[in-house]
């Protein structure tokens, strides 16, 4: 393998970079975009919810929980109502997500033992509605436990104290922001796009422009044409990884733990691996909608939905938990998330190393392996 002529094949893909805009694009805008739009415009937290409350007694008492509800940062009362009507039609027209019914004798039946409330939840998002529940049931708890204090306090039982108490402590995401679960999982798409899907155009532009006649007629061997377009990429795509890195720390105040060379060696093996993986796909494809379309299928949406990245892995079905161990994004987003919020060491990811490792071998071995400097 001759420098010079590495040199000489990387400088062209530079020069063809640079001279087309839309590469230009999405090599520097995508990836701050991609941190905007995930860091503001995606989020698994729920809080603000809207309210509607019908309280039918509107004594000290029912009005002490519905003050519960406005003192929870997970809710917004929205609206008190005087009858059920309102409250059912304000549900159906999406006004609020919930709806609370407080009964006529809340504080008689209160007096006397226990009293239900009816919570009226839209379910049309099944997830939303869950939290809105654990969230509700955590509030009247609240609620419940601070009545049944007081009125121990009134017997003179106040030292009462129940049998086991929780005591929980969050490890890593203290502040249960999903910011800092979905930000860091963002540098493997920005990984991704980079990687796979313009590398996946590298091969099918020569066929197409009808240059690669003429690049076959030189005396470059068909690694050094590999390495020689793969390379600027790989420059590329580590800086964005930096960019990214340096977004979330900086602009969303995201926490890194770990060591930055851990952060890079494992962006070094997973870019490796989607490079591979595009020039590969730019050999077999020869046409760059088809190879652009491979690579977005083959690529991003795997590593949007079946790396772990907003869905968790283990909630998956049997079978795409299975799928999951071919994608190499899972790695590597587990690897992003260890090395933000737990500062893991390499030692700590010697699984995920070793999978990205063996998937850059193979694919690295397959890619070099089908291109060949011959007209067919």
């Amino acid at each position: 393998m001759s420098w010079h002529r590495l040199v000489a094949m990387a400088r062209k893909e530079v020069i063809q970079i640079l001279r087309d805009w839309r590469s230009l694009v999405i090599v520097l805008v995508m990836p701050v975009v991609l941190m905007l739009l995930f860091g503001y415009g995606v989020s698994l937290d729920l809080k603000q919810t809207p309210v509607y409350v019908f309280d039918r007694e509107g004594s000290q008492q029912s009005q002490d929980l519905v003050k519960r509800f406005a003192a929870s940062e997970y809710f917004h009362i929205e609206r008190e109502v005087d009858n059920y009507r309102d409250l059912v039609a304000a549900i159906n027209d999406g006004r609020c997500r919930l709806g609370l019914v407080i009964p006529a004798d809340f504080s008689r039946q209160l007096a006397h033992g226990a009293v239900s409330v009816q919570a009226l939840v839209d379910a049309t998002d099944d997830n939303t509605a869950n939290l809105i529940f654990s969230y509700s049931e955590a509030v009247v708890r609240g609620y419940s436990a601070e009545v049944q204090l007081d009125w121990l306090r009134r017997r003179g039982q106040a030292r009462l104290r129940a049998p086991i108490a929780v005591e929980s402590r969050v490890w890593f995401n203290e502040e249960l922001e999903s910011e800092a679960f979905i930000i860091p999982g963002v540098v493997a798409l920005v990984m991704a796009v980079i990687g796979t899907f313009l590398t996946s155009l590298t091969i099918a532009r020569e066929w197409e422009r009808g240059t690669m006649e003429q690049l076959i007629s030189t005396p470059v061997t068909s690694l050094e044409v590999m390495l020689g377009k793969l390379i600027p990429y790989f420059v590329v795509g580590m800086l964005d990884a930096a960019l990214c890195a340096a977004l979330a720390v900086g602009w969303f105040q995201i926490p890194f733990r770990g060591a930055w060379s851990t952060l890079f060696l494992g962006s070094a093996l997973f870019l490796t691996v989607v490079l591979s993986m595009g020039f590969f796909i730019s050999v077999v494809a020869k046409s760059q909608l088809a190879a652009s379309q491979i690579a977005l299928i083959s690529t991003f949406l795997p590593a949007f939905l079946l790396s772990g990245f907003l869905f968790a892995i283990e909630q998956m079905p049997q079978v795409l938990q299975i799928i999951t161990h071919v994608i190499p994004a899972r790695y590597y987003v587990a690897l992003l998330k260890s090395v933000f919020l737990k500062g893991g060491a390499v030692a700590l990811l010697r699984t995920e190393f070793a999978a990205l490792g063996v998937f850059a071998l193979v694919l690295g071995i397959l890619a070099t392996r089908t291109f060949h400097k011959r007209l067919s």
